[in-house]
């Protein structure tokens, strides 16, 4: 079911004045047709006009529509649809349509487009609002940009490894009569859509980078992994949050992850991985300049005709030299005034 917007005229406050003077016109017939009467028997040629308005004439009040910017009203008419209102102003329509909103209840994370969250039963439906237990749940559809924070969930990615990762999506209803007709509720919907999507997504990923793994579907290894992309995965989510709500009248804008790390059970051990991982790669990295600098000093020497060392006596130099280079603490020197031998 597609959208459609009714050209209505913002008339309501022209229709407002004229229900108010009916009104008022009711109610002097009625006074007027008890002061003509003769004896106790009142002028029914006034009574009874002004008293059948005066008892029926609130009910074309519920035709009073009134929009704020960035809301909608989808109405219907004996189940039927009949358009959609769009567009800030004060509006008066058939009094017998009602307004549609399934997800008027239902309070997503951060999204403050409903009042009180704890609703109790409903009592009475009038003029685009449901009274809830003393409270209205405006049955408007809010047209604004919304954020959707789901709660933190558990995913393994592609290495099995427990992560915990967050994700926020804003979104906005694009198309009112595919959000209220087409799905039953469209906010969880869009809350199970989201669950799903950060699923099939971070699966792919590891966490880290690890070698030989393939996360773009093209069959070759890459360095891809949700800490190093998270921009790419958090699109790839947006996108398939996309697809999966198209048929919701939904249009997601923005997806951010806002919450990654290994899940706490695991967490430690790989902290120590990694601590592993980065001193090594230190110490690789020191001795590699460690090995280079001794070079240069033996260079250096063997130029300048400093001193003539045997086989022996540069064994000797190279590893005192990495010693001090490559060792977790300041050397201590020793002075030594004889010979090796």
């Amino acid at each position: 079911m597609n959208e459609k917007i009714l050209s209505a005229r913002k008339n309501g406050m022209l229709f407002l004045l004229l229900l108010i003077g009916l009104y008022a016109l009711a109610v002097a017939l009625f006074v007027q047709g008890i002061r003509l009467g003769s004896g106790d028997e009142p002028s029914l040629s006034l009574f009874l006009p002004g008293f059948i308005w005066m008892c029926a004439g609130w009910f074309p009040f519920f035709g009073l529509k009134v929009l704020k910017p960035n809301e909608a009203l989808v109405l219907t008419l004996f189940g039927n649809y009949v358009g959609t209102l769009k567009g800030e102003g004060f509006y008066y329509v058939n009094p017998f349509c009602t307004a549609v909103n399934p997800a008027a209840a239902t309070r997503l994370g951060q999204s403050g487009d409903v009042g009180d969250e704890n609703l109790g039963k409903k009592i009475l439906i009038a003029g685009g609002a449901e009274k809830m237990s003393g409270s209205y749940v405006n049955k408007k559809i809010s047209l604004k940009v919304m954020t959707l924070n789901n709660a933190r969930q558990k995913v393994n990615d592609v290495l099995g490894n427990p992560v915990e990762i967050g994700v926020a999506v804003m979104w906005k209803v694009d198309d009112t009569a595919k959000a209220v007709f087409n799905v039953d509720n469209y906010k969880e919907y869009l809350s199970l859509q989201v669950d799903t999507a950060v699923r099939d997504i971070v699966k792919i990923y590891p966490y880290d980078m690890a070698p030989g793994i393939d996360t773009t579907g093209d069959g070759k290894a890459d360095d891809g992994s949700l800490r190093g992309s998270t921009t790419v995965v958090a699109e790839r989510i947006r996108s398939m949050i996309q697809q999966k709500v198209e048929n919701a009248g939904l249009e997601i804008l923005e997806a951010r992850i806002t919450y990654l790390a290994y899940a706490p059970e695991i967490a430690s051990v790989m902290l120590q991985r990694q601590q592993a991982s980065a001193v090594i790669d230190a110490r690789k990295m020191i001795v590699d300049g460690a090995v280079g600098m001794v070079e240069m000093a033996l260079e250096r020497l063997k130029e300048n005709g400093v001193v003539d060392l045997d086989e022996e006596r540069k064994a000797a130099m190279v590893s005192n030299l990495l010693v001090v280079l490559c060792g977790n603490h300041d050397a201590q020197p020793i002075v030594n005034s004889g010979s090796l031998y």
